[in-house]
């Protein structure tokens, strides 16, 4: 089923790169404001207001910085000229008092500086990053750019179902009762369909693991503000999570507080539903500094993801491409500065090799500058075909952030022994989204009466099933 329409799958030709620049760096935004500025307009203007704010701030720090400087030649020459006079002469007394004053105004500008950097840092928090040069320019889907079609796509002879139609009717997908369990924008899969989504995490897992050499990580599907913030989820993109209620934490402090055992740890506070397995993977290394030895590392894991979706009511509410709760596997590497280009390109690789393998038909596309996440340098959206809606679907988007998540993560490493450390490069992708090769493998094995074929790939992990027959005839 899998042949080649354009481009070559798991063979993507390597583009050209400019040399990684430092991003999003203070010292290099405050100097460099104008060509940062440049960079982040390709994003979009709001991208580049973000900058505003940090122009009058810079100034600010400037001037504050300048009167440093000139506070402290002014206390060496008084302490020059201290030093050749009577200790009981009015001049020395008049030194000795400029010396005071020079203290008390230099201890209020370090309490200036201190602020000015806060602040800083706290904007530079809400500024995305800045995109590749060798990315297209543009703000829409419709302006990224299709890097190769793989695969026929099916060629039916029937009025095609979409997922919810045939799901339904084989008697393995509930909505009604996910609704009322949980609301809106959830989901139950049943026999066949719950196997079948247990058996891609298997063979996503097994395929990375075993032929593409990623160590498999089962992480926490809880995290901390630090973690959330390390990968770019906050502050800016705070709404699109879900955080444990307050009260929840409340009464396990409670619960600690009433414990006989006064060795008892406290409850972590500000817990985040993770949206991705990237954040918890990509922070096992925060506030570390890794030997060059080390480099690449390659994790892979499956974790169920939560997302409100904040802002996109009314897009996707049919079936199960948008759900507050999904299942992924994710592919997150750590590369140095000079290999990570290449590293992307085999990371989309791997990410292909699943739809490969299941023989689905997809297309891989370079996003546009104004297109891209915000942490995203480069990124690549792998898109496969969904009969139901005669259109390409996202089911992985795999990105390279260069340093901007290792700088706030504080993720480095050492080249060679004794050398200063970097910060290292991250990527990730997934690979892929369960639910939605859930979805295409219905809607692109789907035969006319409703039944649908499992791919040869996934048969041995399904017990040896070959096609999910309706309800009606189980």
């Amino acid at each position: 089923r899998t042949v080649r329409v354009s481009g070559s799958a798991l063979q993507p030709r390597a583009p050209r790169f400019a040399p990684p620049a430092p991003m999003l760096d203070l010292r290099y935004v405050v100097d460099h404001l104008s060509e940062v500025r440049a960079a982040l307009s390709r994003r979009g203007p709001a991208a580049a207001q973000t900058l505003d704010a940090i122009s009058a701030l810079a100034e600010e720090r400037s001037r504050v910085m300048q009167r440093v400087q000139a506070l402290r030649e002014e206390k060496n020459a008084a302490n020059a000229d201290m030093a050749k006079l009577d200790k009981k002469s009015d001049a020395f007394k008049e030194r000795r008092d400029a010396l005071k004053r020079i203290s008390d105004e230099s201890k209020q500008l370090e309490v200036d500086e201190r602020r000015v950097n806060q602040e800083l840092e706290g904007l530079l928090l809400l500024v995305p990053n800045t995109p590749d040069s060798s990315i297209p320019d543009g703000h829409t889907a419709e302006e990224n750019q299709e890097v190769r079609r793989i695969g026929e796509l099916p060629k039916l002879d029937f009025k095609a179902k979409d997922h919810v139609d045939l799901g339904t009717g084989l008697g393995i997908l509930d909505f009604e009762r996910a609704v009322k369990v949980s609301g809106a924008r959830f989901s139950v899969l049943k026999g066949a369909g719950a196997r079948l989504e247990r058996a891609l995490m298997a063979f996503m897992l097994d395929l990375h693991s075993g032929k593409h050499g990623y160590t498999e990580i089962w992480p926490p599907a809880l995290v901390n503000e630090d973690s959330m913030r390390g990968t770019g989820q906050l502050p800016k993109f705070g709404g699109d999570s879900f955080r444990i209620a307050p009260g929840w934490q409340a009464e396990a402090e409670q619960a600690v507080a009433e414990s006989a055992d006064a060795a008892a740890p406290k409850p972590a506070r500000d817990l985040y539903l993770i949206p991705t397995a990237e954040v918890p993977v990509t922070n096992l290394h925060r506030d570390e500094i890794l030997e060059g030895e080390q480099l690449p590392i390659a994790y892979c894991a499956y974790t169920p993801c939560f997302r409100s979706e904040a802002g996109s009511y009314g897009k996707d509410t049919r079936g199960l491409i948008r759900q507050h709760q999904f299942d992924k596997v994710e592919l997150v590497r750590f590369e140095t500065p000079e290999r990570a280009p290449a590293a992307l390109e085999e990371l989309v690789g791997h990410a292909e090799a699943v739809l490969v393998q299941l023989g689905l038909a997809y297309r891989v596309v370079l996003l546009c500058a104004g297109d891209m996440s915000a942490s995203a340098r480069r990124c690549y959206d792998i898109e496969v075909w969904l009969p139901g809606q005669n259109a390409y679907r996202e089911i992985s988007s795999c990105s390279w952030f260069g340093d901007y998540q290792a700088r706030r993560a504080r993720i480095r490493y050492r080249p060679k022994a004794g050398d200063k450390p970097q910060l290292v490069h991250t990527l990730n992708g997934s690979g892929l989204a369960i639910g939605r090769t859930l979805v295409a493998i219905l809607e692109q094995y789907q035969n006319a009466d409703g039944s649908v074929r499992i791919p040869k790939a996934l048969q041995p992990y399904m017990g040896g099933l070959e096609v999910v027959q309706p309800a009606r005839a189980q």
